[in-house]
């Protein structure tokens, strides 16, 4: 995947232009580009392409149109689908944004999510095995719905945990609350072992620093879903900038210290609480 830093000006159908043009010679370098997420705001293009190596892809770059890209990094095809999603692209190969118009164009902005069960070790120690197998079970039912509801794609399981990418920042947000919900009234029932789960959320680009795809951002949300409280969901101050005016209410915690990060981060706690 690569990803260029566009001049000013650029418009979408400049990049249409530019990626015809790659897809005319790329045989000739042994390269095939796949598909390509313009953000507009942000005067960034990611382009996925198969091709032998870095050189390759500059190559037809440099020889199609001189618009070379700023970072070109190595990623498993099945995890940019699984981050990224979107398979559905228009003509010229722009990915198109899921569930939008025709002529949506997806900026390739996500929202990844964490959940992590409390006390997941105190829970194996005193239940044993099978009864906190079956309480983490019951974890990933709750939160394996509210993904299928909300647009949500599971990316792994982190054992006392799920990790999840959202287009929508809105809808990781409402995920996050009906998974809480729904826990709580399992807890309501299951009073004598009550689960409860930190929640964790932060929106980012596909290709950050570290050549890792989505390196940062899943590294904010994580740690702030370590940094939650028992029952409570944290999430980044883009994730509350991104869902003004969608009827949620966030309360500014201010800024914490988190593991890894040099500088304090400022967070907001979603209400889910009906």
């Amino acid at each position: 995947m690569d990803i260029h830093n566009l001049p000013e000006g650029t418009t979408p159908e400049d990049v249409a232009k530019a990626h015809a043009r790659d897809m005319e010679i790329q045989r000739k370098y042994g390269v095939e580009y796949h598909k390509y997420w313009v953000n507009d705001k942000g005067n960034k293009v990611f382009c996925l392409a198969h091709a032998p190596n870095a050189e390759a892809a500059e190559c037809v770059h440099r020889e199609a149109h001189g618009m070379m890209a700023e970072k070109i990094i190595e990623v498993s095809p099945d995890v940019a689908e699984v981050f990224l999603g979107g398979t559905e692209t228009n003509p010229a190969g722009a990915v198109l944004l899921p569930g939008g118009g025709p002529n949506e164009r997806d900026p390739g902005i996500r929202t990844v999510l964490f959940t992590d069960v409390v006390n997941s070790t105190t829970l194996t120690q005193s239940l044993g095995d099978e009864a906190a197998l079956a309480i983490v079970g019951v974890h990933d039912t709750i939160v394996r719905d509210a993904l299928s509801a909300l647009g949500g794609r599971e990316v792994k399981h982190t054992g006392d945990g799920i990790m999840a990418s959202f287009v929508s920042a809105a809808n990781a947000v409402r995920c996050a609350m009906q998974i809480q919900r729904e826990l709580d009234k399992h807890a309501q029932i299951n009073s004598e072992h009550p689960l409860k789960v930190r929640v964790g959320a932060a929106a980012g680009e596909p290709v950050e620093k570290n050549n890792d795809l989505f390196g940062s951002t899943v590294q904010l949300a994580a740690r702030l879903c370590a940094h939650a409280r028992p029952e409570q969901i944290l999430v980044s101050t883009a994730i509350a900038e991104l869902c003004s005016g969608k009827g949620l209410a966030f309360e500014d915690i201010g800024e914490v210290m988190l593991k890894g990060f040099t500088s304090p981060v400022r967070a907001h706690a979603a209400g889910w609480r009906q």
